[in-house]
């Protein structure tokens, strides 16, 4: 069931024809004491309960709680419970995962699910990451690699991001002549170091002819409202033995 259930948060599928859960906000940024709340619609299900997991990059999903609205009180998993978490709703298809006191190691990404009975199927939502920090965020700090020149001897080669930051969330996205790239991107769980910040490795693969006709490239990483951006092209680099 756990290794089940590692895959359908790693995946987020759905079959056609269930439910679309839907979670807001995509981001929860606070300081440490403060409340986290966030929502979950539960689509087209109305007679279900909520599930919530709280999952660490890299980890094992761990089960918080589950309610009903006929209930009077969540259920609790293992190391959860009242007051530090719990829920309410709002309607018959509407939940919320309220936690108290927050602190750093409350820093995960939270999902939310259901049982949708018409299509025999359980649910996510799409997931609330939480940052929890002492202070204010700063900004992540990047440094951006261009190919090696082994790489460029082919018609394809890669570009490198890394991201050192306080918090092990970031949402990493490349751009080509200011234009958003969807396409052949990698980017790594982050990595705590001996520091204690974590890093993050991006990966962008692009065409050794695209990079030659000096194509500017930008990664640009978000931590809530902190938002960090470094470009490169072949102009800025040294020119190749």
């Amino acid at each position: 069931m756990l290794g089940t259930l590692c895959t359908l948060i790693t995946a987020l599928t759905c079959v056609s024809g269930a439910t679309v859960v839907t979670q807001k906000p995509p981001v929860v940024t606070l300081r440490r004491g403060e409340t986290a709340t966030m929502d979950c619609n539960l689509g087209t299900v109305t007679n279900s309960y909520a599930w919530w997991y709280k999952q660490i990059p890299g980890g094992v999903p761990q089960f918080v709680l589950r309610f009903y609205r006929s209930e009077s009180s969540p259920t609790y998993g293992s190391g959860f419970s009242y007051p530090k978490f719990t829920s309410t709703h709002q309607s018959q298809s509407d939940y919320r995962l309220i936690i108290n006191n927050v602190g750093e190691g409350d820093s995960a990404v939270y999902y939310c699910e259901t049982w949708d009975d018409s299509a025999k199927e359980e649910v996510f939502g799409q997931g609330t990451k939480l940052i929890v920090t002492s202070s204010s965020l700063p900004p992540p700090v990047l440094t951006v690699f261009p190919p090696s020149s082994a790489e460029l001897q082919s018609t394809k080669a890669s570009l490198v991001c890394l991201s050192s930051q306080s918090v092990p969330f970031a949402d990493v996205s490349w751009f080509a002549d200011g234009s958003q790239v969807s396409s052949g991107i990698s980017t790594s769980t982050a990595v705590q170091q001996p520091d204690q910040t974590f890093q993050i490795s991006s990966y962008l693969a692009i065409q050794t002819s695209d990079w030659n006709m000096l194509k500017a490239y930008t990664c640009k990483v978000s931590l809530g409202s902190q938002t960090s951006e470094k470009n490169i092209n072949k102009s800025d680099c040294p020119a190749e033995e």
